[in-house]
């Protein structure tokens, strides 16, 4: 809770919203409640920030001078920035470096609208958790969300009573053994002096330690350049180059080390007789590694150019070639290991294509032949490649230089695999010189503007990944609800891979580790379970957020021991003595009993790696069976326009300016239709535009159909209501059916769109005669109900002021209608339409053959669009015998029960009927295999071809609107035998012999 919140908060919230909305009209009690995060860095992080922009500036920013450019440090191809002696200068944090473009903490305020001279309040971290938290209830309540505030609480030791509650968590995982102590490699930042996890990250969420064997190389003797630098200022200590592999086993095979000419080294001492040759990257995380004079303490000696060091003698550890010489490689990179590269050319493909390419150009990389007079050593023997693995799998690929670069990552692929999977060691073993050495898998940099290391540091931790423990977690997933196959895998990859996890730092605000105090529990770490306070927080905290005033119960803070949260979460035992009255718990209990297990959690896809997955193993450790979670969804990233949302693009909405753009609904109904999946959604302003316009015109005819019931007709209903009617309850039950998948941006299409399409249809096709008054009104009850999760404020005012009913349309239940659709009517309705477009389309393509006929062909059509015209539909009664074979051979090559045809039975069986050289049948029967009907209804409705109703009367009942809509003189329906019999202009036995049941044949013709 450290900013307004945003567009993409609210995609998230909204999945919540749509849900609660709709549950309730199920009559269900549903609590939809908001809680406010504050726990971790973030807060603290940006105080600090505005602390030293105002010594560096003052106290309302008035010395800050646009035109100077910020100096600050950054990470470069060597690796971080060596520390400066410049004070208090400010760095770019996570909402600056990726959403504004502001380089400073205090202009990052200004652009969320604080007045400047307020921004100094900040410098207090706990002003935040006054300022924002009345800002995101302000958002969500203009928005028309449907939350219970009152159960509304913040996180960290100010709410004395979620801080008891997260104290009885972090017991009794403590007490079950699930939080241990010990040494491990975890990401750290220097800077703040603690572990940094991924909530403290502006970059580098999800990355974890990567872990290496570090190869002691001795130096023999220095290369001449080297020796001039070197010489004298090391007092005495044994230089080591330290390679980092993750293939020690191949170590034996060395034949050569390799640096980056071009990048700069230094030599630290690691203690008064050893120094290492690293990179200032590689240092600065051995620092943190018992690789130093002290912990945390670089001391580097000296800086040396890799160029330097070519041509050096070292020591090969474990080799079979006892010292070897440092080679030149143009693709080492100091961002990545030491700086520094053990080259194995038997094994590695990049290795192997380097030394080749040295000993081509000796005299062009400035290397002495003899420090090459070496061959590559076998260490590990294939089936495919034999014991030179790299060197065959190079000429395979003909690779002929090291900036082969995609043959080369093919090539390593490949000589990898071969070697992991069916390689076998051909040297035994050997002793030598290793030390362990770990580094950030990718970059990270906290939210302090800090590039983070791995430090192997004494620490609390939560052993995730225990065995028991996973199992009894994958039991859990594998009963919950997670709505799409993607999310469940992703719970199942993170799963299989999630270990063992820092739970303490000693910065930024949170509660205190209750057995160890001069640590605080982490931001990820005490929110795992917090869905559960949401059922007694109303009843403890006095409707305040920080829980300093006693709730309705008149329990405090201090009486919630960890007893009695037991008692009421996990039916412990009542304790003795009792803390307070007994009765006062059991209200708790029934509440909690009442509401718990949660049925969905909805937040996005990027927190499964991490916080969802804690959720799962935290639940599964602390409650009771029957309290575990019922479902979890997750929702893709929002883009605005199809872009990343960026403040520096201009694409970026806050959740009050998207309502002051579009108004609350119509962003809703945008957000809805924004997508449900996990891939990244769209919030399309035009659609937005869009539905401005459309609940506009919803509401104006809404009002004027109610105002004046006289315009509507009354009495017996006819074809066209009783479709109507039909079709009002065919949508009513699919957009149930949406609702209840949590499938919203379908039941938006049938719910609101779609529905609003059969409405324009029924008022075309009866405006001789007008709408039904008992059609209209139900159609604007059941189309309010519907939309009423997306659209309460537009919803609430046609209830109220429209429909004059006497409470809100919160309280208001789902238009049920009883009973599935008449499937009869509702095909007939979709032939009618599907009808008037068909014969649209063949007006329109008769135009298209009369131009090209006015432009000198000779046989264009007889019929002139603008003299007065007639159609002539022709309905067929059965298929043609050809297709009725067809589809016969389709059913006997079915089978049922694989859900498949055999094509070799079809055309053995068309064969036999001699029609397998017909042009015109195989091409009929891939088109019947693929059709929708077989698809959607299954192959028995696919294979009985038969309509549910007449054509001939539903076009009888139709040609009056049919002869209006297209200004037709006349429109006359014939079957198929009858007109092939008539004779006369119009009668083109080549069109009416097109005609087959469902999908008459037109005719134009001039009269």
């Amino acid at each position: 809770m450290n900013g307004s919140l945003h567009l993409g908060h609210a995609f998230t919230i909204s999945k919540v919203e749509f849900a609660a909305g709709y549950q309730r009209m199920l009559g269900k009690r549903v609590l939809f409640p908001h809680g406010l995060h504050v726990t971790g860095m973030p807060i603290k992080a940006a105080s600090d920030k505005i602390i030293r922009e105002m010594e560096l500036f003052g106290e309302n920013f008035e010395r800050y001078d646009p035109t100077v450019e910020d100096e600050t440090p950054k990470v470069t191809e060597n690796g971080p920035a060596p520390p400066t002696t410049q004070v208090g200068k400010a760095t770019k944090g996570k909402v600056a470096a990726k959403s504004t473009g502001l380089t400073y903490q205090f202009q990052i305020m200004e652009s969320i609208g604080v007045p400047r001279e307020e921004v100094k309040k900040f410098a207090d971290p706990y002003h935040w958790l006054s300022y924002f938290p009345p800002i995101c209830k302000g958002d969500n309540n203009a928005m028309g969300n449907r939350i219970d505030w009152r159960r509304s609480f913040l996180t960290t030791d100010i709410n004395p009573y979620y801080d008891s509650f997260v104290r009885w968590q972090m017991n009794k995982l403590h007490r079950l053994g699930k939080i241990k102590f010990g040494e491990r490699y975890t990401i750290y930042s220097p800077k703040d002096g603690q572990p940094c996890m991924d909530h403290d990250r502006s970059d580098g969420e999800g990355v974890g330690p990567q872990e290496y064997v570090a190869i002691k190389m001795e130096v023999v003797e220095w290369s001449p350049a080297a020796k001039a630098v070197v010489e004298g200022r090391v007092g005495g200590r044994t230089v080591y180059l330290v390679p980092a592999t993750l293939r020690p086993e191949t170590m034996y095979g060395q034949t050569n080390c390799f640096v980056g000419p071009s990048l700069k080294y230094g030599i630290f001492a690691i203690n008064d007789n050893d120094a290492f040759l690293v990179s200032y990257r590689a240092a600065r995380n051995m620092a943190f590694q018992g690789l130093s004079p002290s912990r945390g303490e670089i001391v580097q000696l000296l800086e040396i150019d890799g160029a330097s060091i070519v041509g050096t003698k070292v020591k090969a550890p474990f080799g079979v070639i006892p010292e070897v010489y440092v080679l030149p490689m143009e693709s080492v990179k100091a961002t990545k290991g030491t700086g520094v590269v053990t080259s194995v050319p038997s094994d590695s493909p990049d290795d192997y294509a380097t030394t080749e390419e040295l000993r081509k150009k000796a005299e062009y990389y400035k290397v002495d032949p003899q420090w090459l007079d070496f061959t590559p050593v076998p260490v590990i023997k294939t089936t495919k490649y034999g014991d030179l693995t790299a060197v065959e799998v190079c000429k395979d690929l003909k690779i002929q230089s090291p900036k082969d670069a995609n043959a080369l990552a093919d090539a390593k692929e490949i000589a990898y695999k071969e070697g992991f999977y069916g390689g076998t060691m051909i040297i035994a073993d050997r002793k030598g010189l290793a030390v362990a050495y770990a580094e950030p898998e990718s970059l990270v940099v906290s939210r302090s503007a800090d590039e983070c290391v791995v430090a192997l540091m004494d620490q609390w931790y939560i052993d995730y990944g225990e065995p028991s423990w996973r199992a009894q977690t994958e039991r859990l997933l594998a009963r919950m609800d997670t709505w799409t196959v993607e999310t469940r895998n992703l719970f199942e990859s993170t799963l299989a891979w999630l270990n063992q996890w820092a739970c303490a730092r000693t910065y930024g605000l949170g509660s205190k580790m209750p057995w160890d105090p001069q640590f605080m529990v982490e931001s990820l770490s005490d929110s795992t379970i917090y869905m559960a306070y949401y059922t007694v927080a109303h009843l403890l905290q006095g409707g305040d957020i920080t829980g300093h005033a006693v709730g309705p119960l008149g329990v405090t803070a201090e009486q919630m021991t960890d007893e009695a949260w037991e008692y009421v979460f996990c039916n412990g035992p009542w304790p003795n003595p009792e803390p307070f009255p007994r009765e006062k718990a059991d209200v708790m209990k029934h509440e909690f009993n009442y509401f718990y297990p949660f049925d969905m959690r909805s937040s996005g896809k990027d927190l499964v790696q991490n916080h969802l997955t804690f959720s799962l193993y935290n639940h599964v450790a602390v409650f009771p069976e029957n309290k575990l979670p019922l479902g979890i969804r997750t929702n893709g990233h929002l883009m605005i326009n199809g872009q990343k949302m960026s403040k520096s693009k201009g694409n970026s909405l806050t959740l009050r300016e998207g309502i002051e753009k579009f108004g609350a609904d119509a962003m809703r109904l945008t957000l809805a239709d924004a997508g449900d999946g996990v891939e990244d959604a769209n919030f399309d302003e035009k659609t937005a535009n869009a539905n401005i316009l459309r609940l506009h015109t919803l509401l104006g005819w809404c009002e004027d159909m109610l105002k004046d019931e006289t315009k509507l007709r009354v009495g017996p209903r006819n074809y066209h209501d009783r479709v109507f009617e039909e079709e009002i309850i065919d949508h009513i039950n699919i957009t149930k059916h949406h609702y209840d998948s949590i499938s919203f941006k379908d039941a938006l299409k049938y719910g609101f769109y779609e529905f609003q399409n059969i409405r324009d249809w029924y008022r075309e096709v009866t405006a001789d005669v007008g709408m039904h008054v008992e059609l209209v009104k139900y159609w604007i009850r059941a189309s309010t109900l519907l939309m009423t999760p997306f659209a309460p404020h537009s919803a609430e005012h046609i209830w109220l002021a429209f429909l004059h009913e006497p409470q809100s349309i919160q309280l208001a239940h789902w238009p049920d209608p009883g009973r599935t659709a008449d499937r009869t009517l509702i095909e007939a309705g979709a032939y009618m339409r599907g009808t008037l477009k068909m014969i649209r389309d063949a007006e329109t393509t008769l135009l298209k053959k009369l131009q090209k006929g006015k432009r000198g062909k000779p046989d264009g059509p007889s019929f002139d669009p603008k003299s007065p015209k007639s159609v002539r539909v022709y309905v067929a009664t059965r298929f043609p015998e050809w297709q009725e074979i067809c589809v016969q051979a389709v059913r006997e090559a079915y089978s049922e029960a694989e859900d498949r045809v055999d094509d070799v039975r079809v055309r053995t069986i068309l064969t036999e009927k001699g029609l397998i050289k017909d042009k015109r049948v195989m091409p009929f029967v891939q088109a019947f295999k693929a059709q929708k009907r077989m698809q959607d209804f299954g192959s028995k409705a696919a294979f009985n071809r038969s309509l549910s109703f007449s054509e001939s009367q539903v076009l009888a009942e139709f040609m009056p609107y049919l002869k209006r809509s297209l200004n037709l003189v006349n429109a006359e329906v014939f079957l198929v035998d009858e007109a092939l019999q008539r004779d006369g202009p119009g009668f083109t036995p080549s069109i009416i012999e097109t005609s087959e049941p469902g999908s008459p044949a037109f005719e134009y013709r001039n009269v």
